[in-house]
């Protein structure tokens, strides 16, 4: 959400920021590469960046300095799995957009067409006009002094006001944004909070006595999640935990790339149990095999047995990969955290409680 944002608010501000930072390396390439979905934000960055090359900020000598950047606009085709880094260089490249192995393939040594790369988020690089007009001191200004400045977040959920929000980092805390007047005012209907994810959905999930962290990365990741891309998702006590599970692991199993068989097939039979869990047609075997199919994808102690043996609460992380990237253990993130603390509501269904 907040990426889509500033292309469609200000698509000048990240065609700046771009500049910025080709200088910063002395680069004189660019690729801007936007989702598939985002038609909006596509159409109004070809259009900025057009008006950019007609005022001479982007193209040979720009402004008659010696600094000459080109910019190439790539729409991609609505893959999830390009968010990882390597997996948009080779989409870029007009192969299929699958992870590269790391080693050797890091990009700042071998990336886009086997040249040293960088790849940089929409928010950090139209962050650099401001910065660069204001100074560090006035960024650093806001936030706390572990986690200075600011940075959006996408609430959506079961609050009164979902949106997008700038926010000071390490000083509001997810009771603040959750409630604060500024922010969402409170949870939908008067209703209490039963569970949250706290940085998109790879995530681990967060319960009501993760209220008071502050959106600090160092704090939320030794909590046992992430703050990730902002997005976070707000869910109140009428939520089915099942259905919530089931409906993260689905989107995970349909963008999975197919690369590596852990992700491929865990993915799918992940889904699959689920759905029969959710169906009525659960196993009294199932919830262990949920957990032992987890446990292939991203290995950790996810019985809760194990868990308590090692005295954990909350799931393992960051994740143990047997894949290329993240986007199998990310799947294994709901499962771990809904078995972990709503195992009766899976029983329930299980024993056709429900």
């Amino acid at each position: 959400y907040k990426d889509r944002l500033l292309m469609e608010r200000d698509p000048h501000q990240l065609i700046e920021g771009s500049i910025i930072a080709c200088y910063a390396v002395g680069l004189s390439q660019c690729f801007l590469y936007v989702r598939g979905e985002m038609a909006a934000a596509q159409e109004r960055i070809a259009v900025a960046l057009n008006e950019a090359y007609d005022a001479g900020y982007v193209g040979k000598n720009i402004m008659g300095s010696d600094v000459s950047v080109d910019i190439v606009l790539h729409w991609g085709a609505g893959a999830y799995i390009v968010g990882e880094e390597t997996a948009l260089i080779e989409s870029l490249e007009g192969n299929r957009g699958m992870p590269r192995l790391k080693p050797p393939f890091f990009p700042a040594a071998i990336g886009l067409y086997g040249k040293p790369t960088i790849v940089n988020n929409v928010e950090t690089l139209s962050n650099l006009p401001w910065i660069l007009t204001n100074g560090a001191e006035a960024y650093k200004a806001h936030g706390s002094e572990a986690s200075p400045g600011t940075r959006l977040l996408a609430i959506s959920g079961h609050v009164n006001r979902p949106g997008v929000y700038e926010v000071p980092q390490g000083v509001v805390t997810f009771r603040d944004l959750f409630y604060g007047e500024e922010y969402c005012q409170g949870i939908r209907d008067g209703n209490e909070l039963k569970m949250f994810i706290p940085g998109g959905g790879s995530a681990p999930w967060f319960f009501p006595e993760q209220l008071d962290l502050p959106l600090e990365g160092r704090v939320v990741g030794g909590a046992g999640s992430m703050l990730g891309s902002g997005a976070i998702v707000v869910m109140d006590e009428t939520t089915d935990a099942v259905r919530a599970c089931l409906r993260v692991v689905r989107f995970f199993a349909r963008e999975s790339c197919g690369k590596c068989t852990p992700c491929r097939e865990g993915t799918t039979w992940e889904e699959t149990i689920l759905q029969r869990i959710l169906d009525g047609h659960g196993r009294p075997s199932d919830l262990d095999l949920l957990l032992d199919v987890a446990d292939n994808i991203s290995p950790g102690p996810y019985p809760v047995a194990a868990w308590e043996a090692e005295g954990l609460d909350a799931v393992p992380f960051p994740p143990r990969q047997t894949t290329i990237c993240p986007l199998g253990p990310s799947s294994v993130a709901p499962i771990a955290s809904t078995i972990r603390r709503f195992r009766h509501e899976f029983e329930a269904k299980i024993t056709r409680r429900d």
